[in-house]
């Protein structure tokens, strides 16, 4: 990829700020976990698995921003001799202050979106970390929560690397492949899940050609996944979401391959608003329709798609874009931000250990093993 989504500069995290793309090009940088809570909030980063990165590295910013706080002991903070000293000086107070703080930080992540399960799966990983070091000194505790935070963020892309290559044989040379919303290097740390699949597929020598259906009410769409294939050189074409059934009755809809923001144990797939549609279409034309996700999408813990939160988001996203409003004023409107596609709809699961044919229960209990 040219571009990185999110990356570590200056001791801070800069991601795209994609509610502008494509008409401006912009990293915003971030230096808490309540600021980052608020750029997953507001759509700076979105998609599931750059939320889950977003997340570890707002949990290791909230561990250098406590950690830099003065101390007890007078000394400089940041001389190797305070560093070295640190625990003897801090006192209860001040170990329970920086432990309270990190709770409120690992808080304010989790609140800030509910369907994407990689932002709960990032932060236990986290967690997981944080308390095997807890009786260290402030700084070596933060040192370890961002390299951390870096292995997930490098671990992302191995991982889409992988699934890209097993998505790309389930592709014809010549295949056009249907995607919603975007799931590329933009929703991810890099290299794409859904979109993944279609580098790898050019990387191996196919000529594929992308449709790309605008995604409504967020355009994710025609803003982002058409923005990334013409940065690619991929051929794509954009249509809005009401022609997708035209495009595939006239028989211009090789496969559908998209993304997902959490899997349920029964195989039930939640996506972007509308995938359901989608998968429904694809079904009645008998065009495969394949979900590319990493095991960290999967959640083993809820036992169908009926279980999975649904985030309703503002209905100014619905009453027209940015600052230009087409809707009637005082109409009722609906902002559901994603669906559920149940498990007999999905061709298959691509994830980073293959590719998983009509997922069931059984089937995804097997990838764990």
């Amino acid at each position: 990829m040219k571009i990185e989504t999110l990356r570590w500069t200056n001791n801070k995290l800069e991601m795209i700020d994609q509610r502008i793309l494509p008409a401006a090009f912009e990293y915003l940088a971030y230096d808490s976990a309540a600021s980052v809570a608020e750029g997953i909030r507001s759509m700076v980063v979105r998609g599931a698995p750059a939320i889950g990165v977003a997340a570890a590295y707002g949990v290791a910013l909230e561990a250098l921003r406590l950690s830099s706080a003065p101390r007890h002991s007078g000394l400089d903070p940041e001389s190797s001799y305070s560093k070295k000293l640190d625990f003897r000086f801090r006192g209860n107070d001040e170990v329970e202050d920086f432990n309270s703080d990190m709770e409120a930080g690992f808080t304010v992540l989790a609140q800030s979106r509910p369907t994407a399960v990689n932002l709960f799966w990032g932060l236990k990983r986290m967690r997981g970390v944080w308390e095997s070091v807890k009786g260290q000194n402030n700084s070596a505790v933060a040192e370890r929560l961002l390299a951390e935070a870096h292995e997930i963020l490098a671990e992302d892309i191995r991982i889409n690397r992988a699934m890209g290559a097993f998505g790309a044989e389930l592709l014809a040379d010549g295949a056009r492949v249907l995607t919603h919303c975007n799931a590329g290097a933009l929703a991810t740390a890099g290299w794409g899940t859904a979109l993944g699949v279609f580098r790898s597929a050019v990387e191996a020598g196919k000529k594929i050609s992308v449709i790309a259906d605008e995604t409504r009410p967020f355009l994710q769409g025609a803003r982002l996944t058409a923005w990334e294939m013409v940065q690619e050189n991929i051929p794509v074409t954009l249509i809005t979401d009401n022609m997708v059934g035209f495009m595939m009755a006239c028989g211009e809809v090789d496969a559908v391959v998209v993304g997902t923001d959490r899997v349920a144990s029964n195989g039930d797939v939640a996506n972007k608003i509308g995938t359901y549609m989608v998968a429904v279409l694809a079904h009645r034309h008998n065009i495969p329709f394949y979900v590319a996700c990493p095991l960290s999408t999967i959640d083993m813990s809820i036992a169908s798609g009926a279980d999975i939160p649904i985030e309703e988001r503002s209905v100014d996203e619905v009453k027209g874009f940015r600052d230009y409003h087409w809707a009637a004023e005082g109409v009722s409107i609906r902002n559901p931000a994603f669906d559920v596609t149940p498990a007999e709809l999905v061709t298959a699961l691509i994830t980073e250990k293959g590719v998983v044919q009509q997922p069931d229960r059984e089937k995804l209990i097997e990838l764990f093993k």
